[in-house]
């Protein structure tokens, strides 16, 4: 089940609003539909029938879609539990994952754990035990606020300690465990370079996907991902000349071993995540 790598240019969509669903799915890799932050209160029951509607109507795309329910603190929980049973839903998000006890219920199911709570973070390492689970993310916004600060980010923009302590942290609990590893989200939509600065680091120690808030974010952080030509000249040219990397030697007048054999495959497969983003836009069957 943990034998999963997606693309990395993901998005979030009210689970409330199927017509925005319908253009996600277009423009992003991933569409997480959201029923938890991005529906308003009253509007609970409304987006669960949405999403079985898309189901019974066929609409519903169970490869490139993640649905985000509440977590198990929530009233809402169980509500959503039971849309997975009527559905057969099977890739989910949990929402504030606090405890691998919240993972009880979820066995059968692929889950994204997202760590945004003191709790969570403190308890991250045994919820990325859980069998079920696939992929952590981590949050920084509620994580603050659940601290009782003001604000995960310096003026400059620059995240607080705190808040590079919990990406830190999470990261390196899936990677631990060969899991996905999505970073959070970036709230200034009109910051571009900020965003890609961000997708840029996150790529450099390890995150697989960056999750947008809005569709002009989605094209900047597959960008950001995406390995350069020369990247993927040199990934190519270094596994070739080594029996697809084995052993220790010399190539470009560098040493390489088993961690640089390792970029060169990540590399190689951000690229082929690239090459089918694009056969997938051209194909008049996804126009």
């Amino acid at each position: 089940m943990r034998q999963w790598t997606p693309p990395p240019g993901w998005l979030f969509c009210p689970a409330d609003r199927p017509e925005r669903y319908r253009k996600a799915l277009q423009r992003a890799d991933i569409t997480v539909l959201d029923l938890e932050d991005a529906v308003a209160p009253e509007r609970k029951d409304a987006a669960r029938r949405a999403v079985a509607e898309l189901v019974n109507d066929g609409e519903y795309d169970f490869e490139r879609t993640v649905l985000r329910i509440h977590g198990a603190g929530s009233s809402e929980h169980t509500a959503d539990l039971h849309l997975l049973r009527e559905t057969s839903i099977g890739r989910i998000m949990l929402a504030k994952a606090e405890r691998a006890a919240d993972l009880a219920q979820l066995g059968h199911l692929e889950v994204i754990a997202l760590i945004e709570t003191p709790l969570g973070v403190d308890q991250c390492s045994s919820i990325a035990d859980a069998t079920c689970v696939t992929a952590l993310m981590w949050g920084a916004d509620d994580l603050v606020a659940g601290l009782g600060g003001l604000s995960s980010r310096c003026p400059d923009g620059r995240y607080r300690d705190v808040a590079r302590y919990a990406r830190s942290r999470v990261l390196v609990a899936a990677k631990a465990r060969s899991l996905v590893a999505i970073d959070a989200v970036y709230m200034d939509i009109p910051d571009v370079d900020g965003l890609r600065a961000e997708c840029l680091d996150a790529v450099a120690v390890g995150f697989d996907a960056t999750v947008a808030i809005h569709p002009t974010q989605v094209d900047v952080i597959r960008d950001a991902y995406a390995p350069s030509a020369d990247q993927v000249r040199w990934a190519r040219d270094l596994l070739a000349a080594t029996n697809n990397g084995r052993g220790v030697t010399t190539f470009e007048g560098r040493m390489v071993d088993g961690p640089v054999y390792a970029q060169a495959r990540r590399i190689l497969a951000r690229s082929r995540h690239t090459r089918e983003r694009g056969e997938r836009a051209t194909d008049p069957a996804t126009a």
